[in-house]
């Protein structure tokens, strides 16, 4: 959980429709703003999050940077672990690793879908926490099977595992097993509450000291609302198809900068440790700047 309930932390997501080659620029300015987070995504076909993060964290001296997500479906917990682990060791407490169970649809095109989703997501949780905390694991489960590794140089901090996911059964999980919960682009105070009230009920059953919320938050800071409207259609109609709801009940930021404070502490209120904004249409360093010298005064 965050270390000041009296604010959440702020981040901004690099999102995967910019070339990557922006990534260490748009870290840089970030950092300069005085922003808390940088995530970065790892959807097929647009780019990986290991090489992301490692670009993002030698751009940058302070900013975090989270791992937004790495399918477990599609990644070996012993190979992510020691592509975490080294990103880890150079950059301590500048890690938070993120993962999920992948897309479906993308997990199918390259073979990768798990039979039993909850075990492969709980077992690499598992898996991963054990190897970065340098332990010999040995895990037979019903999805993963790690026969005696140990990391040969292990971080000297072992990051937050943090799982991104949506349904109830996966929010409980998440409560028991991971360090925080990464709730997508749409969720608003209403369903912060909802889904806090899923993983308190694995908290309960679970061992983990604290637990950070994340919300991702779609934001668009422009004063004409048809440009507005037409800079943000398109992704609040994908999301509202993706989570199965009306696009009117897509929660963003839409509109002046300095709507964005109230409706960052309206998601803080409701539980949100960690706010990240996902600027949508163009110039989104400039929305970012915008952003931050609105939210600067209280941050």
């Amino acid at each position: 959980m965050t270390e000041d309930r009296a604010r959440p932390r702020i981040g901004f997501m690099f999102d995967r429709g910019r070339p990557p080659e922006e990534l260490t620029g748009f870290a840089a300015t970030l950092e300069e703003l005085g922003a808390d987070d940088l995530w970065v995504v790892e959807d097929l076909g647009w780019t990986g999050s290991i090489s992301a993060a490692a670009l993002a964290l030698a751009a940058t001296r302070r900013l975090r940077v989270g791992l937004g997500i790495a399918p477990v479906a599609l990644r070996n917990p012993a190979l992510l672990a020691m592509e975490v682990g080294n990103l880890a060791r150079v950059h301590p407490g500048r890690l938070v690793a993120g993962v999920g169970h992948g897309v479906p649809e993308w997990m199918r095109k390259v073979g990768a879908e798990p039979a039993r989703k909850l075990a492969r997501l709980e077992e690499t949780i598992v898996a991963l926490r054990g190897l970065l905390a340098g332990d010999e694991v040995v895990l037979h489960g019903r999805e993963v099977t790690i026969d005696g590794l140990r990391l040969v140089h292990p971080p000297a901090e072992v990051p937050p595992i943090v799982t991104g996911v949506v349904r109830p059964r996966s929010l409980e999980l998440s409560g028991r097993v991971a360090d925080g919960t990464i709730l997508a682009e749409g969720a608003g105070p209403a369903q912060v509450v909802d889904a806090l009230g899923h993983i308190g009920r694995g908290r309960k059953a679970g061992d983990r000291d604290a637990h950070e919320l994340i919300v991702f938050a779609f934001i668009h800071v422009d004063d004409d609302p048809a440009r507005t409207d037409s800079a943000v259609a398109d992704a609040v109609a994908g999301q509202a198809a993706w989570l199965g709801v009306e696009p009117s009940e897509v929660f963003g930021m839409f509109g002046p900068a300095s709507d964005i404070p109230a409706q960052v502490d309206a998601l803080h209120a409701a539980g949100a440790d960690t706010v990240v904004l996902r600027p949508l249409g163009a110039d989104p360093d400039g929305q970012a700047r915008a952003a931050m010298a609105a939210l600067l005064p209280r941050h």
